[in-house]
């Protein structure tokens, strides 16, 4: 409505109908915004500026992808590229590149994407006689590395052989006119003579190898280098001799790497290898006999001519095993300097043998344990006065007698007459008594390892084993008794492992190992179980 339209009621009063504004009046009857015009005029600018940046980044995408999109959506024309690449790079000489900039390299990619094209085809081949000429001209040139690159190149993208080859008997003849051949021949022939075969530049052997790399078939060269080694082998025969059997293989093995059809390399190689067995078999015995300084200077001199001799490895293993064990025993008898020296020889010997460390670490718990035993002795025995310590021993010896003849050497811990003296000999190591007693208890120790062995009582006889050890058995018969019971423990632990008590078998073989390392069988035990535990 307009507001001159007010209708007036009575004098001096008008009234005043409601009116719309004739902005909202004309938006009211279009149904457009009801906003006034101004604000909607005023609205934010970031609308503009959004659909701006949405246009940039398409342009920005559009320039960087259009290179791939192409690629991908018109091939041809990537190929083509390539191809036109090739043909600069090829016209410049950049036959080929690490960065794929070369001709070889851009002619592949083009063929790579359009394998029917001969175009590609035909540009590698003419990458391949440019490559060819290329050789040929650095040939001229006397840049023979350049020439040799170049005719491999060649060879590569299939130029013709007869071409490559002849181009190959030309470089080896410049070559060879280059080189100073006839000198190289006299200097080999003077270092002959004077005894120096190999170990420098100047030798006979490498001057004779110089000369045949670029005439393989010069005759005198070959006639010097079989007499040097022929004077080698001497060598080797003489160290052989020697029982140097290091240096005998070091300069068989230097003789094959000259030549490898030498006529006297076979003799030379077979005796090498029966002296080499012979000594694997002094470590044997050494090692059974328990000689192990013996039996690991042995097996240490078969690895310096065979470093991956698989028996010389086990071998050193064995010694350092039994070493680690004896340090046990010494330590057990609280005999410490005996103990550390074998340890000593243990760690040593694991130089060798690795896979000797958990032994090594339970013979040095072993030791530690004994430390803390005596030390708790000797806490007592400070104690006492010479009175109290000489009773304390007599009413050990007295104990010992009655175990004795009760039968209870070994057993039960701690009461059998074995420990009874231990713990007296620990009290006074020098008393002549406790030197009686134990020579009076060890037959029975003896009798005490036959039965329990007879009877199968495998722990009980290592008891006795021990008992026996400790009071001075004859060290062969040790020997013989710790072979016998730890073959007596492969075959129990082979019925476990049958029966599929595979922890069993694992504490047998544990067992056997600790008693005799190099007891016959025991490799062989010992892969069985680690094949069942790897299937477990």
């Amino acid at each position: 409505m307009d507001r001159n339209r007010n209708a007036r009621r009575g004098p001096g009063r008008r009234r005043i109908e409601p009116t719309l504004a004739p902005d909202r009046a004309d938006v009211a009857a279009t149904g457009d915004d009801w906003r006034p015009l101004r604000q909607r005029q005023s609205s934010p600018a970031w609308r503009w500026w959004g659909a701006l940046a949405c246009i940039a980044l398409a342009i920005v995408a559009l320039m960087v992808f259009r290179q791939p999109l192409a690629d991908r959506l018109w091939p041809e024309t990537r190929a083509q590229q390539l191809r036109t690449d090739a043909e600069q790079a090829l016209s410049e000489g950049r036959l080929t590149a690490t960065d794929g900039s070369g001709a070889r390299e851009l002619y592949e990619a083009a063929l790579a994407l359009e394998p029917d094209r001969i175009e590609a085809r035909a540009g590698l081949s003419r990458v391949a006689r440019q490559a060819l000429a290329q050789a040929r001209m650095a040939m001229d040139t006397g840049r023979y590395d350049d020439a040799y690159r170049m005719l491999t190149l060649a060879r590569e993208l299939g130029v013709p052989r007869a071409d490559a080859d002849a181009l190959a008997a030309q470089l080896r003849a410049r070559e060879t006119a280059r080189a100073d051949v006839d000198q190289w021949l006299v200097s080999a022939a003077s270092a002959l003579k004077a005894g120096d075969l190999s170990g420098n530049d100047h030798a006979a052997l490498p001057l004779y190898r110089r000369v045949l790399a670029v005439q393989p078939n010069r005759t005198e060269a070959l006639e010097g280098r079989e007499d040097a080694i022929s004077a080698m082998l001497q060598r080797a025969w003489d160290r052989m001799r020697a029982d140097e059997l290091a240096a005998a293989g070091a300069l068989i093995a230097q003789a094959r790497g000259f030549d490898a059809g030498h006529a006297e390399l076979p003799d030379a190689t077979a005796e090498l290898a029966r002296l080499l067995e012979r000594r694997r078999e002094r470590a044997r015995a050494a090692l059974g006999r328990g000689r192990l300084e013996q039996a690991r200077t042995l097996w240490r001199s078969v690895l310096a001519v065979e470093r991956y001799d698989m028996e010389a490895h086990q071998g050193l293993l064995a010694v350092a095993r039994a070493q680690a064990a004896q340090a046990t025993r010494e330590a057990r008898d609280f005999r410490f300097d005996a103990a550390e020296a074998a340890l000593a020889e243990a760690r040593d010997t694991a130089a060798d043998a690795p896979d000797a460390a958990p032994a090594i670490a339970e013979a040095e718990r072993s030791l530690q344990q004994a430390r803390q035993s005596r030390q708790r002795l000797q806490a007592v025995d400070g104690s006492m006065t010479p009175a109290e310590r000489e009773q304390r021993v007599s009413r050990l010896l007295r104990s010992a007698l009655a175990a004795e003849e009760r039968g209870d050497l070994l057993l039960p811990p701690g009461e059998s007459a074995f420990d009874a003296l231990r713990a007296a000999r620990a009290l006074a190591p020098d008393d002549a008594r406790i030197a009686r007693a134990t020579a009076r208890l060890l037959p029975a120790s003896q009798q005490c390892y036959r039965d329990a062995l007879r009877g199968n009582r495998l722990q009980r006889a290592g008891r006795c084993l021990q008992a026996g050890e400790v009071l001075g058995a004859d060290p062969d018969t040790l020997r013989d008794q710790r072979r016998r019971l730890a073959q007596r423990w492969i075959a129990v632990g082979d019925e476990r492992l049958g029966a599929g008590e595979l922890g069993a078998a694992r504490a047998a073989l544990e067992a056997a190992r600790t008693l005799d390392p190099s007891v016959a069988g025991l490799n062989a035990f010992a892969r069985r179980v680690e094949a069942a535990t790897a299937a477990n």
